[in-house]
């Protein structure tokens, strides 16, 4: 019988004496892939097409605004900032409730949590790095549009540097309008994504939520039309004095409402003239604890999926 015979080969297998980048470097991974994977990049044809139809949805009402406004030397009353941002965030939010579970669910399925957790990467440190690539994408997203109308609003003034001081406020009110826009629009979808592994689930749960949502608060706040009109010709809502309350239950609405405060803009809508009449600190808690509550939920769903 013959005896099994064994070769020691000797690879060079050393020590790794270079830079040791640590924690830092585990969470920028995560974030880097976590952002190209919003874009679809990396991945086929198929993966980028619905990133850059989006993109293209929410950057066409800004180019159609600024030509518009361009081309009627700014003698046409067009909606402002204020207005796109209610215009956009239709797309951002079908955009979040598609492409939002592309971060989270794939990893939960495929059981690869534990491997990011053998590095000296926290589950924190993996859910903080997921949401901010998110965050980058969408507020990129946002900020690109209002970027387009401001360039057109001021290049069709008759003094562009005139215009600018007039409206200067408009630049910081575009920037914290536009971040609590995208920090909502970043952490409902994923919240949802965090309770299921299946990507086509959590989409039809958060635009469904979105679509329910706004069918209660329409049929809470609709008009009484049995009863007529109320004084100043405004109708009386079916549930009388308490519709202002309901009307915020539309969860599109809640960026919006906070929107409207920052601009300091005049509400249309019958949700809207509703929620204008309550104290602004309401619109405003409500955001709060909405996006807090969901960004909790998020983190403490993963801490106890690691456990």
């Amino acid at each position: 019988m013959t005896q099994p015979t064994g070769e020691l080969f000797d690879l060079g297998y050393q020590h790794y004496d270079g830079p040791r980048e640590g924690r830092m470097r585990a969470r920028k991974a995560v974030f880097i892939d976590g952002f190209r994977t919003t874009l679809g990049l990396g991945r086929g044809a198929g993966a980028k097409v619905l990133p850059m139809l989006l993109f293209g949805s929410a950057m066409a009402p800004a180019i159609i605004l600024a030509l518009i406004n361009s081309l009627s030397e700014g003698q046409i009353d067009l909606p402002g900032h204020a207005e796109y941002y209610q215009i956009v965030s239709v797309v951002l939010l079908i955009f979040a409730a598609i492409i939002a579970p592309e971060l989270l669910c794939p990893d939960r399925r495929n059981g690869v949590i534990s491997l990011y957790l053998v590095r000296p990467l926290s589950i924190t440190d993996y859910v903080a790095a997921r949401w901010l690539a998110f965050f980058a994408v969408t507020i990129l997203l946002v900020y690109s549009g209002q970027i387009v109308l401001l360039a057109g609003l001021v290049l069709a003034a008759a003094d562009p540097l005139e215009y600018l001081k007039d409206n200067w406020l408009d630049i910081p009110r575009i920037l914290a309008a536009g971040f609590l826009l995208a920090a909502f629009i970043t952490t409902l979808p994923l919240a949802v994504s965090a309770f299921t592994d299946r990507r086509a689930f959590a989409a039809a749960f958060v635009i469904g939520i979105f679509i329910i949502s706004a069918a209660a608060a329409g049929a809470l706040t609709e008009c009484d039309n049995n009863h007529g009109r109320g004084p100043g010709g405004q109708c009386e809502n079916v549930t009388g004095d308490a519709a202002k309350w309901f009307g915020m239950m539309d969860v599109s609405r809640v960026p919006t409402n906070v929107n409207q405060i920052i601009f300091d803009a005049e509400s249309a809508g019958v949700r809207s003239r509703l929620t204008s009449e309550l104290p602004r600190i309401v619109p405003i808690g409500w955001y709060i604890i909405l996006t807090g509550g969901l960004a909790t939920t998020l983190w403490l769903r993963y801490r106890r999926i690691s456990a």
